[in-house]
């Protein structure tokens, strides 16, 4: 690894009226900015197009992580003040780390009650960061409480209502987990998958919760110095096929997003394969990290500074990404979660 990167270094201008606050109509018609990682070429196209940039026997892998209504406001039992929680990490059936609003008062035996009274919750554990691991009482299946009593958690840089929920989900959420979406995949629709599976292009499946993490941004002067946080993976044995078999046959793994790649570079071998896996993965990959598994990239505008656009630097050149981001800013591309994508070749 080159250690030496200034977290100053991935610094760029971003004007907040191109932070993207709301989800485009037609999901696949979001713009699409190219980038030949070898020459450093741009092309301006839509996201439909990406058909155009696939081939037979390639192998597109997309996150089905599932985004839970994770943040819930209850009160507490006490004093009936209101107070928010946001689910960060299940623990076990009951249990939940989370995040607390206001957390100043919130101490050990404190007890938060829901709407109803369809859930109740008391603080069990106050952790040396802040957060508080919350043992939950209930009736029923906890994911369809949630689905009632819970507002989806969107990034700190989003500040409209989201009027469809649905919207921030891939239409291929299956499994429920994340505190946040693996945005590069919210461009598809069934229609373009369909189109994209006729054409030969195998597509795999594989489940990265994504963290609040995700949003943590780099404290430290240098790059190396700064801990990644973790996040649980699954993938199982039909959907490593998929890939190892375009590995064997010389065609390429296209990623759908940092967290299907940071899966794939978590598990692979130094041959690129991969096996049926699931645990924890905190891999920071930044410039110097030679890829193994991973050719191209589908990709999302990521926030100045974070640990996503030193991921995507690692795969295209820093000197080669600063450049498209610059591009895509005087163009006037969408940004983050909502915004448009980045195919990286």
């Amino acid at each position: 690894m080159i250690n030496d990167f200034k977290t100053s270094d991935f610094y760029y201008d971003l004007p907040q009226e191109l932070i993207a606050q709301t989800p485009i109509k037609d999901r696949d018609h979001s713009r699409l900015l190219v980038l030949d990682k070898s020459t450093g070429e741009v092309e301006h196209r839509h996201f439909y197009e990406i058909v155009n940039y696939l081939k037979k026997g390639d192998c597109l892998v997309i996150n089905d992580t599932k985004v839970l209504p994770a943040r819930l406001f209850g009160t507490r039992k006490d004093t009936g003040a209101v107070i928010e929680l946001l689910l960060l990490k299940r623990i076990d059936d009951n249990k939940w780390e989370t995040l607390v609003k206001p957390g100043k008062k919130a101490r050990n035996g404190v007890e938060i009650v829901f709407k109803e009274n369809l859930l109740s919750g008391k603080i069990i554990e106050v952790e040396d960061d802040g957060n508080r691991i919350i043992e939950f009482k209930y009736n029923g299946i906890f994911e369809e409480i949630l689905d009632q009593l819970g507002e989806m958690p969107l990034p700190p840089y989003i500040h409209e209502k989201l009027e469809d929920k649905n919207r921030y989900q891939t239409i291929y959420a299956k499994n429920p987990g994340s505190a946040a979406a693996p945005t590069a995949g919210l461009h598809f629709n069934d229609e373009l998958l369909k189109k994209i599976e006729e054409m030969g292009t195998d597509i795999a499946r594989l489940t990265l919760h994504v963290g609040l993490g995700t949003f943590r941004p780099v404290k430290s002067e240098f790059i190396s110095e700064h801990k990644m946080h973790s996040e649980y993976y699954e993938l199982s044995e039909i959907e490593a096929e998929k890939i190892n078999r375009a590995k064997m046959n010389g065609n390429r793994i296209i990623s759908v997003g940092t967290t299907s790649t940071r899966t794939l570079e978590t598990i692979g071998d130094d041959r690129g394969f991969v096996r049926a896996q699931k645990g924890w993965t905190d891999i920071f990959i930044y410039p110097g990290y030679k890829y193994k598994v991973v050719d191209t990239l589908i990709t999302n505008f990521h926030l100045p500074e974070s640990t996503l656009i030193m991921l995507v630097s690692a795969l295209a050149g820093k000197e080669n990404i600063m450049n498209a981001y610059n591009i895509a800013v005087k163009n006037k591309y969408r940004f983050f979660s909502f915004g448009d994508a980045m195919l990286i070749k």
